[in-house]
């Protein structure tokens, strides 16, 4: 089984070709959106090329999910994710830091979970859980 060391210079490599960035800049906290300019189309090269490196089937949605709490599903008020909805995001999202997000919920800051950081530990364990 690779380690978290490994995985990250796998994806280093893996961010590096699919949105142009140098390999410094994939940093373990480094956001894909915010930090790394990754578009909505980039998640679907990500999503291949961590399946095709690590071996990995990730589903649609389990990786990035859609739609994580938008006005009217009663996990956001007003622009900001409410305890329910904090609730959905930590069982969506298991590898994501929810509980530095819960300290500014809003609804537009929900892509800066999508982290580095989560990458590996959600490799870590797909691989895991394929050995």
């Amino acid at each position: 089984m690779a380690t978290n060391e490994e995985i990250l210079g796998k994806i280093q490599e893996i961010l590096a070709n699919a949105l142009g960035v140098d390999d410094e800049e994939v940093t373990p906290s480094a956001t894909l959106v915010g930090d790394l300019g990754a578009e909505s189309i980039d998640f679907l090269d990500i999503v291949f090329n961590l399946e095709k490196e690590f071996d990995i089937k990730i589903k649609r949605g389990e990786l990035f999910p859609e739609n994580l709490a938008a006005e009217g599903d009663g996990l956001a008020v007003d622009g900001i994710v409410t305890e329910d909805g904090l609730t959905k995001l930590r069982e969506r999202l298991p590898h994501a830091d929810v509980d530095g997000f819960s300290e500014d919920p809003k609804v537009e800051n929900i892509q800066d979970l999508f982290t580095i950081d989560m990458l590996v530990k959600f490799v870590a364990a797909k691989t895991s859980d394929t050995q």
